[in-house]
């Protein structure tokens, strides 16, 4: 039986959890619902569930301008450029980065829990998160970090 490497796994689900939440940033572009109105909110007989007015900033920002979707889009879109490792990041410190990628995926988990079509990226963004850290408990390296150690200007 082979070893279980972590943060391939990590990055694995991390993308399955980016390419979820830039798909459901857009579906919540056109559907806006704030996933949280249920709480404090009250059941009338003409109308069904009232969210509460404690949600009301969050509901500006997610009903009437999709401002939380579209910068949800945007971070899941900087995610997959990271773990796809494209041009502009292959190569850099940035790209080679766990932390920033444990940061943007806690910042992708919190912006896609917020409306209702994000819940599920927000579970699978967190458990990536957890896949990272595992890995840099376990102390695992990169390849791509080892061939450019000590390297000024590396490619």
């Amino acid at each position: 039986m082979g070893e279980f490497i972590w943060h391939q796994w990590a990055r694995y689900v991390s993308i399955t959890a980016s390419v979820y939440a830039m798909w459901s940033a857009y579906w919540g572009i056109f559907y806006r619902k704030v996933f949280w109105d249920f709480v404090g909110g009250h059941l009338r007989a003409p109308g069904g569930l009232q969210p509460s007015s404690a949600i009301l900033p969050l509901s500006q920002i997610i009903v009437k301008a999709p401002a939380v979707q579209i910068f949800a889009l945007f971070v899941s879109l900087a995610m997959l450029m990271l773990e796809l490792r494209l041009p502009p990041v292959k190569g850099t410190s940035l790209g080679r980065s766990w932390v920033v990628r444990i940061a943007l995926l806690v910042v992708q988990a919190v912006l896609t829990i917020l409306y209702y079509q994000g819940t599920n990226a927000a579970i699978w963004s967190l458990i990536a998160t957890f896949g990272y850290i595992q890995a840099s408990v376990k102390g695992e390296k990169e390849e791509d970090a080892k061939q450019h150690r000590g390297k000024v200007g590396a490619a």
